[in-house]
């Protein structure tokens, strides 16, 4: 359900804003219509915005240290300082480790001429000598340039070939190589100089280490101060001037429930208010007001879009049929169990932060339980082929059904039956949806595909099951199918011409026909998953079994740790990949099928009040 807002509007005298917009603040509960959103126009949002960034980034730099928190954050800490710090900690690291790719660079560079004194070199050249160093390939070289130039070939091979000339220096030395440029310092030199910068890098990162564990708490606080001050800010820049700049105008929504506590406060304040309803087109921040059971499932709502000024909140019907469909997915009991056990051991390793998530948890291992027993399978064994007492046997779904002549699984009839539901509650509710927002006349058509549809359903299983005679469900059938198509075909638009109604009329029919079908079909997935996790799961006891099996003594030992080992390992990556397949899927029959037939926006606004979080 979502709560009733109230819309507001505030005339306050421009000697009183910030003071005023403070006062509200502390109340809590009003959400204000933020109109500016750090536009070039706004420098102070402009700079606050690149400070939010800069303190982001040193964040998580320190973060990826490794290194958490130890000290408590500090009160009136001296932010800039310590972002100047550890800027200049990680200024000093990366020139260190520019230094040493340079060094690095040098050291491959010599490494092929080995070890040598470059003082040796000056003397030679103080002595008239000159000493020069070329690469080539060993097929280039020429025998003649050892006897004209005393080349001297130092290492290489076939694709490289390096080698050094010592001649007079009178001697223009004349050969068709690549002469080789080497650093000023031998590679032992070089060596030692890589040492020492790593052990200086190593040093550093010590002391970033260090620096997050005693500011990285204080820093996130600033950066929490920081995004309060933004948020002031930003409602502050909302107010439109008015009357000459003397009163700034102000906008937004107050829930029902918090009204009382808002009135309160604006009566002791020289402010004029104005409380009323929203009209149709105004976008109306929702909050959610559900029950403890539907509350854990608005995140799924949340990750498609908040519902628009015309939607109903999804959540209630999303809340069942995604349990029932994630539990349709794992389909087995022993892993619902599994769920419920990780769900309580992590709700009290985690603490309260993640309560809500690990009660989703737990619910959903509670319908994986109920719904893996009713499909019989448990960790992988089947339930009808065990020795449980045949009255709960009789509960369990398994085998295959005769149908129209042919035979056909009972599950998969099953997740089609729960696909055919699943679109008759969305067309439903986007029925009762439009007639709500947009009244009855303007919905006529949606209620001519309801009843073409759901009605159709309707009857269809009252006909099979045996509830009506054929002969009445005929004659209903023909009743909600003319009824139906008055409305597809000429009541759609009050303000088009018959033609135009029908031709429109037409082109929904096509639509219709070709996506409710695929929409169904869409459910076998259901059946699909459930019926490929439960055969992993079988093959994993299979292969465990296959390793005890005729084995004696040591090899019995043995083959039980193997059996174990099977079992723990291929159960656990069966459960991971089976509990992504259950959420990634049902989110996608929820998003898609379910949305796109009840006519779900999802662009609606979500409730933050502004207030001191």
């Amino acid at each position: 359900m979502i709560s009733k807002m109230n819309k507001l509007t505030f005339l306050i005298y421009h000697k009183e804003y910030e003071a005023f917009l403070e006062r509200l603040r502390t109340v809590g509960v009003v959400h204000v219509e933020e109109k500016t959103c750090g536009t070039p126009d706004s420098p102070e949002l402009q700079n606050m915005l690149a400070l939010s960034n800069r303190y982001t980034r040193i964040i998580k730099a320190l973060e990826k240290s490794g290194a958490e928190a130890v000290a408590p954050a500090t009160a009136g800490a001296d932010y800039t300082a310590l972002l100047d710090a550890a800027d200049n900690l990680f200024t000093e690291i990366e020139q260190l480790k520019v230094a040493l790719q340079v060094v690095e660079k040098d050291i491959a560079t010599v490494a092929p001429w080995g070890e040598f004194d470059f003082s040796l070199i000056e003397k030679l050249s103080h002595a008239g000598y000159d000493v020069k160093f070329f690469i080539t390939t060993a097929k280039d070289f020429k025998e003649e340039w050892s006897e004209l130039y005393n080349a001297i070939v130092v290492g290489g091979g076939a694709s490289k070939l390096y080698f050094a000339t010592v001649t007079p220096n009178s001697v223009q030395v004349d050969i068709d190589a690549e002469a080789a440029k080497l650093p000023t310092a031998s590679l032992s030199a070089l060596k030692a100089e890589a040492e020492s910068i790593t052990a200086a890098i190593a040093s550093k990162e010590e002391s970033i280490k260090t620096f997050a564990q005693e500011n990285l708490a204080t820093i996130a606080a600033g950066l929490a101060a920081l995004h309060k001050q933004m948020k002031f800010s930003n409602v502050a820049l909302s107010g439109e001037k008015v009357s000459g700049d003397k009163l700034l105008l102000l906008q937004g929504w107050v829930p029902e429930d918090d009204k009382a506590q808002l009135i309160d406060m604006l009566e002791k304040e020289c402010v004029f208010y104005q409380i009323s309803k929203p009209k149709l087109g105004d976008k109306v921040p929702v909050k959610f007001k559900n029950n403890a059971f539907t509350r854990m499932y608005e995140v799924l709502t949340k990750m498609y879009g908040m519902p628009s000024g015309t939607d109903f909140d999804p959540t209630p019907i999303v809340a069942p049929f995604f349990s029932l469909f994630f539990a349709f997915c794992m389909g087995d009991a022993g892993y619902g169990l599994i769920l419920i056990l990780l769900g309580f051991l992590l709700k009290k390793k985690l603490g309260k932060d993640m309560a809500g998530m690990m009660n989703l948890v737990i619910t959903l291992g509670i319908f994986t339980t109920v719904i893996g027993a009713i499909l019989g399978t448990f960790f992988g064994m089947s339930l009808i082929s065990s020795d449980i007492p045949q009255e709960l046997k009789q509960f369990i779904i398994s085998g295959d059904v005769e149908l129209f002549g042919s035979t056909y699984n009972k599950q998969m009839i099953l997740a089609l039956a729960i696909g055919v539901v699943h679109i008759s509650v969305a067309m439903t509710v986007k029925a009762i949806n439009n007639t709500f927002f947009f009244g009855f006349k303007e919905s006529l058509s949606t209620w001519g595909w309801w009843l073409v549809v759901v009605g159709g359903v309707i009857v269809g299983t009252l006909s099979f099951l045996s509830i009506i005679p054929a002969d009445v469900s005929k004659w209903a059938l023909i009743a909600v199918g003319g009824i139906g198509a008055i409305g597809i075909y000429l009541l759609n638009s009050f303000e088009r011409n018959v033609f135009l109604n029908i031709g429109a009329g037409l082109w929904d029919t096509y639509n219709m026909a070709s996506g409710l079908l695929g929409d169904i079909l869409s459910y076998i997935r259901l059946f699909a998953l459930g019926l490929a996790g439960g055969m992993l799961g079988e093959t994993f006891n299979s292969l465990a079994l296959m390793v005890v099996e005729g084995q004696e003594g040591v090899g019995a030992v043995i083959g039980w740790i193997g059996f174990g080992l099977i079992i723990v390992l291929g159960h656990t990556l069966n459960i991971a990949m089976s509990c992504l397949s259950a959420f990634v899927h049902p989110l996608r029959l929820t998003f898609v099928e379910y949305f796109k037939n009840a006519g779900y926006d999802g662009k609606g606004v979500e409730y933050k009040p502004f207030n001191k979080e």
